[in-house]
């Protein structure tokens, strides 16, 4: 059985939903399986009312209407009735209003119980769900999305319309078995295939969790305090109290809490205990910045820098503009305000 339905329950409700699951049956379709049938049905069994459901793998319509939930077959999207296809005409659902990709079985699985799935796995709150929500649907679901639906990557648009961090649909795939090879059971293949889709999401909201949430709290705070730590309203400076991936962090902090003047430098220790000013790019993964380390200083070393500079303390400044290093914070601060001036 999985291992969301071996934890121990939290309560008794929970334990007898638990109990009851195992005469509960999940639908989908037989033949060729692809990957977002195979997360859907994996993403329903971590939650107690199918812990332990029988998927069962048909397109009869008489049997497919026994079932308590179906889905990627039958036509339908009816969440009151537990039918989740997307194959029919007429079908447009997405996520929410902040998305335009239509939504495969996986998504439809996700919109509807996404949030539980993400709160019976990490047990965690409901505001950190609803962050881990868009971001584990932006990072791994959505491409399974897009790729099922045959949805291009880029379109006329020179940015892409969905992230692929994954060949996951390809990977399961695979897993079916071969034009000609004379087994053709697909059922015992299936089950392969939940468990990879499964486990692969599992991961990606694990490293969510650690990872990205704390790096997206080190920016919060950076932010939250920029204007007491640089003494001016509005700062366009700000520290963070350790170092940690911030860009995309940052980018999305700032029109979330609407602030008023974009950052264009950060500050934050590197490992070898100095200082470090960086460049606020245009975009996460852009070489270009909103306001790169003044021309004059790019190249410099130590003392130079320190007289072109007018800070002691200075270590360098990259030739490209992007990034500099100060043996103490006080000086990454005079080093930054400077820069902020000179522009």
């Amino acid at each position: 059985e999985m291992e969301a339905s071996k934890k121990r329950p939290r309560t008794e409700e929970e334990a007898e939903l638990i109990n009851a699951s195992s005469s509960k049956v999940i639908g989908t379709h037989d033949g060729q399986f692809h990957c977002d049938e195979a997360l859907a049905c994996y993403l329903l069994r971590t939650l107690p009312e199918y812990a332990n459901a029988t998927v069962v793998r048909t397109r009869d319509p008489a049997k497919l209407a026994t079932c308590d939930i179906v889905v990627d077959v039958g036509g339908e999207y009816i969440p009151e009735r537990h039918r989740y296809d997307h194959h029919q005409r007429g079908f447009t659902e997405v996520l929410d209003d902040k998305h335009v990709t239509k939504l495969s079985s996986a998504g439809l699985i996700y919109k509807h119980f996404g949030k539980r799935v993400i709160s019976k796995l990490l047990d965690a709150d409901e505001a950190t769900a609803e962050t881990l929500f868009q971001e584990q649907y932006k990072v791994f679901v959505e491409a399974l999305d897009a790729i099922d639906n045959g949805i291009m990557q880029f379109g006329d648009e020179a940015v892409a319309r969905y992230q692929n961090n994954t060949s996951l649909p390809s990977r399961v795939g695979h897993l079916n078995p071969a034009w000609n090879e004379t087994a053709q059971d697909t059922d015992a293949s299936f089950k392969k295939a939940m468990e990879l889709a499964g486990t692969e999401f599992v991961e990606s909201l694990h490293r969510l969790h650690s990872s990205w949430l704390p790096a997206r709290a080190v920016v919060e705070r950076g932010l939250a305090t920029r204007d007491e730590v640089f003494g001016t309203k509005d700062s366009e400076l700000m520290v963070l109290d350790q170092a940690c991936p911030w860009k995309s962090h940052l980018i999305e902090l700032e029109k979330e809490k609407q602030v008023a003047k974009p950052i264009k430098y950060v500050l934050y220790a590197d490992n070898g205990g100095s200082w470090r000013v960086q460049a606020v790019p245009l975009t996460p993964d852009s070489f270009l910045n909103r306001c790169p380390l003044p021309e004059p200083w790019r190249g410099l070393r130590d003392s130079q820098l320190d007289a072109a500079s007018g800070v002691e303390g200075c270590i360098f400044i990259h030739a490209s503009g992007f990034i500099g290093g100060a043996k103490t914070l006080e000086a990454a601060k005079e080093l930054a305000k400077k820069a902020l001036a000179f522009a």
